[in-house]
């Protein structure tokens, strides 16, 4: 079969390229209509429980999560000029196109008793401009005795003021969003440089535009930096400019194809898909150096380039196919989770290994057709004293030393053991930023002034209309609210209590001993105060219960205290609500961005686990099926889980949490590692035809075979991720790093304890029916 597409490939060459740059046309045409995600990745599936009750509470209650949130800490905040500018500034804001509320000290009302007309009148506090400071004394004394603010709009014990900035949800789920953040920043740092105060921002919206962009930046260098790496290590092994543009040329094609089916399939580009381009170049590298090996190999035996050509295809044709549909298996894998961003990165990432192995095959057998023979100093690599000396002292150790090879085996595996033992599971909403970021200090800096932004929300329904208003239950839920605000995660809680209360305050001529709920003899007055008054208080209220007074809603924040902690917190806030509203009177749910967040980072570890294992289970499907050897499988597997096994040690060790990002480490450097054993097996076998089955002769000849490029293809693997180093988010970090040390690993493993195993094991792994393959090269079948 290989023979026919070597001589289909070779004598159709100018069709061929001519047709994969037509391809790549209009793949460049595609690139352009890749967008950004600017929506929140949900990593619940649609019919998870918790995922539905999100659902339902925003249908009866709306969107919770589209609020910015600015703070200052200043001790002279209360100046006539400074206060002027802020209300100028807050003025700015609102007018921005995607503002839908704003409040601030400065932007928020009061409720006055009309006894004359039985309601509430609702006034703004400050006026449009304080004409001086004896009039802004008398409105910060108003301001600081409505307990209805503190620590939601100011902390008084701090001096600081913060503004909350509800953002409407068309515009922060488009591009509009990065404009919009934009002005918010121009005119926030424009009164914070005037004042030489420090702003900080934070809420859900604000974190996601932020980090959309940082992603956006960061791929661009990454796809630099792989791209100046690969070059560098590239013209390094083969010193000609020539192979170096045209492999460039190559890898550009496939990342070009790639990005392009994404624009076509309408997959955006998320924290994973921004990884794609980058990662995909250092994977057409491997590809690239096994096939130009096997071609200057051949070459270098006999001369003749076209000769060299045919059996690069014909030898290598099989495992390097098998090579790439395990890698590209272990991305697939992604496809099972549900997730959407995972499922995204799954489709993409195979389908682009897919294009990298059909590309390569395309390109390099006609490409190369047309260039000149190799000269001495391009196929010079072939005779690196460093690496074949290298090679032979592995040689000399898998055949005199394997006990020492075994021992140091068990002892890592050993070793591994107790550092996976040490592994812990975890996932915060902004651990993947480094402690230095902004982001994070400004969020930590709203957790320990204003107890958490994290939405939470706690729904309790009793099962009647109009049931919310009962005195008794308004007292049950402040008890609860009461109970619930002890905690030191949570602050304390926004819902309709505090608006009954903040008008039992007004219906007292704003005595603030009197914000707390009414009496018996009080409540219906103030509902019926309540019920003849229009605008903000109405708001306020619906925004808390629904139409018919049926169900309410405590909106409390919370701190990010990780998916382990939250999941022990869920548990007590159901614990203590069971004790006010017993679940066989009453529904209570327990929602919010938060709860999402940690359900859907527990649901995605869960899922990432179950990948590995498919994909452990396809890549051994994928071998049994290409060797018709279970012990050869066995063999095969043992040296590529070992490495995950370092890994997974290494993070026990050195305290890196089980995590989303952490986890796609293994499926991924599982995928890629089982390549050197797929092309070191596939010339082991075929040696064996040429060796009148000898085993040991045969295990050595195929080291000496792909040794070099299994190193070649270590070294650029280990630099090509370890340029995720360098991202400014801690999961990429890990990412890069840990597949790094784990394809290093998987190298030596395969280099050393493959062929020890082999030669072991001997007759009991190498059988007949691994003498008879499911796929033989063409020569194999002739020699038959």
């Amino acid at each position: 079969m290989w023979i026919k597409i070597a001589g289909i490939l070779l004598r159709n060459r100018m069709a061929f390229i001519i047709g994969v740059l037509l391809i790549t046309v209009f793949m460049g045409f595609q690139i352009p209509k890749v967008e950004m995600s600017y929506e929140y990745s949900n990593l619940l599936p649609a019919t998870d429980s918790a995922y539905l009750d999100y659902l339902d509470f925003h249908e009866k209650f709306g969107q919770e999560g589209n609020v910015m949130v600015f703070a200052i800490q200043d001790y002279d905040f209360y100046q006539l000029d400074k206060m002027n500018d802020w209300i100028s500034m807050c003025d700015s804001l609102k007018a921005l196109h995607g503002i839908v509320a704003l409040v601030d000290i400065t932007h928020s009302f009061n409720l006055h008793k009309d006894t004359l007309n039985k309601k509430f009148d609702i006034r703004p506090i400050f006026p449009n401009h304080i004409k001086n400071q004896q009039e802004l004394d008398s409105l910060v004394n108003i301001i600081e005795n409505l307990p209805f603010y503190d620590g939601t709009l100011f902390n008084k014990t701090k001096d600081i003021y913060g503004m909350m900035v509800s953002v409407s949800a068309d515009v922060m789920n488009s591009p509009a969003r990065v404009g919009l953040v934009k002005d918010i920043l121009e005119l926030t740092e424009h009164f914070s440089e005037k004042h030489n105060l420090q702003m900080h921002y934070s809420g859900l919206p604000y974190i996601r535009v932020i980090n959309a962009e940082n992603i956006k930046g960061e791929m661009y260098m990454f796809i630099i930096l792989s791209l100046l790496i690969t070059t560098f290590i590239l013209y390094l092994f083969f010193r000609s400019f020539r192979i170096l543009g045209f492999c460039l040329l190559i890898v550009l094609i496939c990342v070009s194809w790639t990005v392009g089916v994404m624009a076509m399939l309408g997959i955006k580009i998320t924290l994973l898909t921004a990884m794609l381009p980058p990662l995909l170049i250092v994977i057409c590298i491997p590809n690239l150096v096994f096939m130009i090996n096997k071609f200057h190999a051949e070459f270098d035996r006999h001369g003749n380039k076209i000769k060299a050509l045919q059996r690069m295809i014909q030898k290598i044709g099989n495992a390097s196919f098998l090579s790439n549909l395990t890698t590209a298996a272990g991305f697939a894998t992604f496809i099972v989770t549900s997730s959407q961003i995972l499922v995204e990165f799954g489709i993409t990432a195979s389908i682009g290994i897919t294009f990298v192995y059909l590309v390569c095959l395309i390109m390099i057998p006609c490409g190369f057709s047309f260039m000149p023979e190799p000269d001495s100093k391009q196929i010079k690599h072939l005779h690196n004293k460093t690496v074949t000396g290298m090679l032979e002292r592995v040689t000399q150790l898998i055949l005199n030393r394997r006990n020492v090879v075994y021992t140091i085996a068990i002892v890592v595996v050993i070793l591994g053991g107790i550092g996976i033992s040490l592994m812990k599971s975890t996932g915060y909403m902004v651990d993947d930023l480094k402690e230095t970021d902004p982001i994070r200090q400004d969020l930590s800096f709203f957790e320990e002034n204003f107890d958490g932004l994290m939405p939470l929300e706690v729904t309790v329904d009793f099962g009647k209309p109009k049931q919310v208003l009962n005195l008794s239950n308004l007292q049950k839920l402040d008890k609860l609210s009461e109970e619930l605000s002890k905690d030191e995660d949570i602050s304390k809680p926004i819902s309709i209590l505090e608006v009954i209360k903040f008008a039992n305050q007004a219906f007292y001529n704003g005595k603030p001993a009197y914000y707390k709920l009414p009496t018996n003899m009080t409540k219906n007055f103030i509902l019926k105060y309540a019920s003849q008054s229009t605008g903000e208080i109405g708001g306020q209220a619906n925004s808390f219960v629904d139409s018919t007074l049926q169900r309410v809603r405590l909106s409390f924040r919370v701190k990010d205290i990780g998916t382990q902690k939250m999941q022990e917190k869920e548990d007590k806030l159901y614990h203590i609500v069971e004790q006010y509203f017993p679940n066989d009177r009453y529904t209570v749910k327990v929602t919010g961005s938060s709860i999402i967040f940690f359900k859907g980072t527990q649901y995605l570890v869960f899922n990432l686990f179950t990948s590995l294992a498919l994909a452990i289970v396809l890549i051994a499907i994928f071998m049994a099926w290409m060797f018709k050897s279970k012990r050869m499988v066995l063999v095969a597997l043992i040296p590529n889980i070992i490495p995950q096994i370092i890994t997974a040690a290494i993070m026990g060790y050195f305290g890196i949490p089980i995590k989303a990002s952490t986890i796609l480490v293994f499926s991924i450097a599982f995928g890629i590692s089982v390549d050197g054993t797929i092309h070191y097996l596939a010339k082991y076998r075929q040696e064996l035809q040429g060796t009148n089955w000898s085993i040991r002769s045969s295990a050595v000849l195929a080291l000496q075979e792909t040794g070099q490029s299994m190193i070649y293809n270590a070294i650029i693997l280990f630099f090509g991720f370890g340029i995720f180093a360098l991202s400014d988010y801690g999961g990429t970090v890990a990412l890069g790093v840990l597949v790094s040390i784990t394809l290093l690993a998987a190298m030596l493993s395969n280099l050393i304890l493959l062929p020890s195993l082999l030669l072991t094991l001997d007759k009991h792994t190498t059988n007949k029916t691994f003498q008879n393959p499911k796929i033989l090269s063409d020569e194999e079948n002739k020699k038959e």
